[in-house]
């Protein structure tokens, strides 16, 4: 029956999801770092050295609660705060050696899970996988979280 197919999916999704959260977890426990410092060094990486209040607005967090991802970040020798060269009164997080060092070695591991999870899987059918995954992420985005119905955009 579909809807038996429709459950079947979504029960391997959610495997799937536990499955790499608990690798991601573990591999980033080795290098001191959580999910949410992880987050951080990822966008520092694609944007370059930002000021606290973009990382928080690129993190759709508070703050106070980048501030303490940079605390712990820069404690742990991740991160390092330079004065901003044209704004006096902010501060510009950017990476140490070590920062910088740990998120290409984490790009390249990236590189070398998706080639062990895909590889060996015919191109068509990764194109398949791709864009079913892109319709169901597109989906998820268009939901209101607080109600898990589509939001008012999306009727």
């Amino acid at each position: 029956m579909i809807g038996d197919r429709r459950i079947n999916a979504l029960d391997q999704i959610l495997e799937l999801v536990v499955l790499i959260n608990d690798d991601m977890t573990r591999s980033l426990a080795r290098d001191g770092l959580t999910v949410s410092r992880t987050h951080l060094l990822w966008e520092l990486r694609r944007h370059g050295p930002m000021p606290q209040r973009d990382l928080a607005a690129a993190l759709r967090v508070s703050a106070r609660t980048v501030t303490g991802l940079v605390d712990g970040l820069e404690a742990t020798g991740f991160v390092s705060r330079q004065p901003h060269p044209t704004d006096r009164r902010a501060t510009l997080v950017t990476f140490t050696e070590r920062g910088l060092r740990t998120v290409e070695a984490m790009e390249h591991g990236q590189r070398e899970f998706a080639d062990l999870l895909f590889a060996q899987m015919p191109a068509e059918r990764l194109d398949c996988l791709t864009a079913g995954l892109g319709e169901i992420l597109n989906r998820l985005r268009g939901l209101d979280p607080a109600r898990q119905q589509p939001s008012e955009g999306d009727r």
